[in-house]
C-alpha cells in the first residue's frame, strides 16, 4: 500500500470510529501530540478552538460524540500531497439533546507524522451548528 493509501486508510478508520461513537478509536488515529482545531469564533460557539494530546482529545471528542451523532458521511473529494490531506465531506448529523437532524459540509485538513494524525483542522458551518444548539 502506498503512502497516499495509508493516510486515507487512517482517515477512514478515524471517520468510522467517529461514526460509531468510539472516542478511543478516534483518538487512536492521532499522534500522542496530535492537535484538533475546530475553526470558528469561540465567542459565538463554545465548541470551537483547539485541543492537543490524547487525553484532551479523548475528552473533547467524547463531548462531541455525546451531543452530535454522525448518522452519515459522504466523502465528496479527497486530496493528498506529501504528509497532508484535505477531505471534503457531506454529513447528516443528529443533535442528540433535541433530536434535530441536519445536513452540512465540512472540510478537514490533516497533517501526518509517523503514520498518525499530528494535526486536524476542521472547517464547519459553525453558524448553522449554533442555530441547531440554541
Amino acid at each position: 500500500m502506498g503512502h497516499r493509501e495509508e493516510m486515507l486508510d487512517v482517515i477512514k478508520r478515524a471517520y468510522a470510529a467517529r461514526g460509531d461513537g468510539d472516542a478511543a478509536g478516534l483518538v487512536a488515529a492521532f499522534h500522542p501530540e496530535g492537535l484538533f482545531n475546530l475553526v470558528g469564533d469561540k465567542s459565538a460557539l463554545h465548541l470551537t478552538g483547539s485541543v492537543q494530546g490524547h487525553e484532551p482529545l479523548r475528552g473533547a471528542f467524547g463531548q462531541f460524540i455525546d451531543h452530535f451523532d454522525f448518522e452519515k458521511r459522504e466523502i465528496l473529494s479527497e486530496l493528498v500531497e506529501g504528509n497532508c490531506a484535505a477531505i471534503r465531506s457531506r454529513l447528516v448529523i443528529r443533535y442528540r439533546p433535541s433530536g434535530k437532524v441536519f445536513s452540512t459540509e465540512v472540510l478537514d485538513l490533516f497533517k501526518f507524522q509517523d503514520g498518525k494524525i499530528i494535526e486536524l483542522i476542521e472547517f464547519a458551518d459553525t453558524a448553522q451548528v449554533k442555530a441547531i444548539v440554541s
